[in-house]
């Protein structure tokens, strides 16, 4: 007698495929459910819940690389997580917190969020580089959208928090708004760090300061929050540099191999 089929639901060589789309299915429910939070005024869940969305964004496509489980529905699932978690869920949180108070204004601001956010994922998926520009993968052409749902959430993040200075936060919030709808669209270049190699002697301290990011976020949360956001800000003149020294270095590499080959 034959043996009986294993029942499976998918074929086993496709079941890497799975874990990546779970994560990001998963950012997505978190991102709706973010919007909930702050229809009910609960800012503070809103908040950590488009914390976790951008960490599992972060986890997806990494994990997907790593057990070889990349797809075309994967990008274009991830891409209208990423529009949905950071493109919606935090222009909406801004709104009910403070924009609708401006009005049509407000809800106009809001539009041009959410339209500069997905025109960014647009041309993300887009994005072509060629052999010889590999490098460039290390780079992401404007603000990520992860990123940038966050930017606009520091007036809020800094209103939950124990920070205490004497200046009106709400103030900023509209033209903080449009400045970081303009970098989603913008071509500057921003670390991505996909293509990174981190030194096994210093594997250990790596892990050590993910450990210290963990427990701070745990029990100083929005504090946390706010120096990892302002320390990205930071690092968006160090991006820029960075690209501009590697384009060159690669351009005067390009040339010297052109006159190599001439000769």
């Amino acid at each position: 007698m034959q043996e009986k089929e294993k029942f499976k639901i998918v074929s086993s060589k496709r079941t890497r495929y799975i874990l990546p789309n779970i994560l990001t299915v998963t950012g997505v429910c978190l991102g709706i459910s973010s919007i909930k939070f702050s229809l009910d005024q609960n800012f503070s869940l809103a908040v950590i819940f488009v914390l976790f969305a951008s960490l599992l964004d972060a986890l997806d496509g990494r994990i997907a690389r790593l057990i070889k489980g990349t797809s075309e529905f994967g990008k274009e699932l991830d891409s209208l997580t990423d529009f949905v978690s950071f493109g919606i869920a935090p222009a909406f949180i801004v709104f009910l917190w403070d924009l609708n108070n401006y009005g049509k204004i407000g809800w106009a601001i809001t539009l041009i969020f959410s339209v500069c956010c997905v025109l960014r994922l647009a041309r993300f998926n887009l994005t072509k580089y060629e052999t010889d520009q590999e490098w460039k993968k290390n780079f992401f052409e404007g603000v990520p959208s992860p990123a940038g749902g966050l930017l606009i959430l520091i007036p809020l993040i800094y209103e939950l928090s124990n920070f205490q200075i004497n200046f009106e936060i709400k103030k900023i919030v509209p033209y903080l708004n449009i400045v970081v709808a303009f970098l989603l669209i913008s071509k500057i270049p921003t670390f991505a760090l996909k293509k990174i190699f981190i030194p096994p002697r210093f594997t250990i301290f790596i892990l050590l300061l993910i450990g210290v990011i963990i427990v701070s976020l745990i029990f100083f949360t929005f504090e946390t929050l706010l120096i990892l956001i302002l320390g990205y800000l930071l690092s968006i003149p160090i991006s820029i540099f960075t690209f501009y020294n590697l384009t060159k270095k690669f351009k005067n590499e390009n040339s010297q191999d052109d006159h190599e080959d001439i000769l």
